[in-house]
């Protein structure tokens, strides 16, 4: 299986109140096409030759694994955005978080915390465990929730390439600005997925 960049939604200057285009072409263009192409030569002749993303974020470990999470982490990221997002969630997804973090601004200030707070390179997440219930939780590196039997609902890159260009050190100003650009009817419909 040859694995491909995926087209976005938008271009790469419709994000720009949050992510700027030249970001967007380090981060999307060369960085997320990098861990493409990596995957793709690491695969040849393995026994992952033709699987899943999925299936590489649960099986395999090294290279492989932190390639292929990469691929997987970014490609959600940035199907996670649109220009016109922002807002507060609705429906079903509006009443778990309420249900576990009491209001929306708290789920946000716990989330941009986790987003902050992680040391190093990774990624904070909204999953759903298996039981139901919402957390938020922070993966280093290449890290990605369904290796512990979650469902992956939103997720913030803090890896530097992330906001340095546009944001240098100041990460909690690039977390506030994420929000404006969550596309929550996106996150809502991996509820059912």
């Amino acid at each position: 299986m040859i694995h491909e960049l995926p087209v976005l939604p938008y271009s790469t200057e419709a994000l720009q109140k949050a992510i700027s285009s030249k970001t967007m072409e380090f981060h999307y263009g060369k960085h997320h096409q990098t861990y493409v192409n990596n995957l793709n030569n690491l695969i040849k002749g393995t026994k992952f030759e033709d699987a899943s993303l999925e299936t590489i974020i649960l099986e395999a470990d090294g290279a492989i694994f932190n390639n292929g999470a990469q691929v997987w982490n970014h490609t959600f990221y940035f199907m996670s955005f649109s220009p016109t997002g922002g807002g507060e969630p609705s429906g079903q997804l509006l009443e778990l978080i309420k249900k576990q973090f009491g209001s929306i601004s708290e789920f946000k200030e716990k989330f941009s915390q986790a987003a902050i707070s992680l040391f190093g390179s990774g990624w904070a997440w909204l999953v759903l465990r298996p039981d139901g219930s919402l957390d938020i939780v922070q993966e280093s590196n290449a890290g990605n929730p369904l290796r512990s039997g979650h469902k992956p609902l939103l997720t913030f890159d803090v890896w530097e390439h992330a906001y340095y260009l546009d944001y240098q050190n100041r990460r909690a100003d690039y977390v506030s600005a994420l929000w404006n650009i969550v596309d929550w009817g996106t996150v809502e419909s991996r509820l059912s997925k």
